[in-house]
C-alpha cells in the first residue's frame, strides 16, 4: 500500500511540473510573441493632452510586449499627472492599448519666472513649459508669478477672480479668447481670436454670470456680424459696439 501511495504522490507530483512547466511556456509565448506587441495608442477625451505626453507620462514604449505592460501600473502613473482627472487602460488584442481620459480643464495660462503656466479654475498650475505652445487657451497679461510650479496654487487675487469669470463661459467662447489683459485691478479688456482681433472690455469683475453671457452670445454672433467691429463694451447696462471705421 505504501509503494502504491508513493506512486501516486509521485504521479501528481510529476503531473503538477508538466502542468507549470505548460503554463510558463504558454504564458512566455503571448507576452514575448512579436505578434502581440504594443503598436498603438487609442486615446480617448483628449483635447490637451498629445499621445506623447500619454507615453512618456504612462511610461509607455511603442515595440514593447503588450502583455508586460500592467494595465493598472500605467493607469496610476497617469492619474497622477494633474491634468488627468479621471483615467481607464485597457489592452485590446492583438497590439493597442485603449487609454480614455477625462482631462482637467486648462482655463488660461499666465507668465512666470521661467517660462509659462498653464491654471484650472481654482488656481492650481497643471502645465508648465518654457516656450510658448499653440495657444488653444487664452493668456493672462499685465500680471506674472514667481516660485510656482506644478501642483502649486497661485494666491493673486485678481488672478483667481479672473478664473472665476472664465470658467463661467463655455468651452467654445473660451477657445475664441486669445488674452485676458489686466489694464489695472478695476479695468479688465479680452482679445478674441479671431484674423481681426476684436477688444471685449469687460470692466471690473462684477455681473459676472451676465459678462459671460454676453461674451458667449457675442462672439458667437461676430462670425456671422456683415460689419466689422472695433470694440465691445460690457461695463454698460446695454452693450455698447463700435464699429470699426
Amino acid at each position: 500500500m505504501a509503494k502504491i501511495r508513493r506512486r501516486r504522490n509521485f504521479g501528481r507530483l510529476f503531473k503538477g511540473i508538466i502542468f507549470l512547466v505548460v503554463s510558463v511556456a504558454v504564458l512566455g509565448f503571448f507576452v514575448y510573441v512579436p505578434f502581440f506587441t504594443l503598436k498603438e495608442i487609442k486615446l480617448e477625451g483628449a483635447k490637451y493632452l498629445t499621445e506623447e505626453d500619454i507615453l512618456r507620462v504612462g511610461n509607455i514604449y511603442i515595440g514593447e510586449p503588450l502583455f508586460k505592460l500592467e494595465t493598472n501600473v500605467v493607469q496610476s502613473r497617469l492619474s497622477k499627472d494633474l491634468r488627468i482627472e479621471e483615467v481607464s487602460v485597457r489592452r485590446k488584442l492583438p497590439h493597442t492599448l485603449e487609454i480614455k481620459i477625462k482631462e482637467r480643464r486648462p482655463l488660461a495660462t499666465v507668465i512666470c519666472d521661467y517660462g509659462y503656466l498653464d491654471l484650472d479654475h481654482n488656481g492650481t498650475i497643471i502645465d508648465s513649459y518654457k516656450t510658448i505652445k499653440t495657444m488653444q487657451i487664452p493668456m493672462i497679461t499685465g500680471a506674472s508669478v514667481r516660485d510656482l510650479y506644478i501642483g502649486d496654487e497661485v494666491d493673486d487675487e485678481l488672478i483667481k477672480k479672473i478664473l472665476d469669470f472664465l470658467q463661467r463661459l463655455n468651452e467654445d467662447t473660451l477657445n475664441l479668447l486669445s488674452e485676458i489683459a489686466i489694464v489695472d485691478a478695476d479695468y479688465i479688456v479680452m482679445y478674441s481670436a479671431t484674423e481681426r482681433p476684436v477688444q471685449i472690455r469687460i470692466g471690473k469683475l462684477e455681473r459676472l454670470d451676465e459678462k459671460a453671457r454676453l461674451t458667449e452670445d457675442f462672439l458667437r454672433d461676430l462670425a456671422t456680424n456683415p460689419h466689422p467691429v472695433e470694440y465691445v463694451d460690457f461695463n454698460y447696462t446695454a452693450p455698447f459696439i463700435k464699429l470699426a471705421e
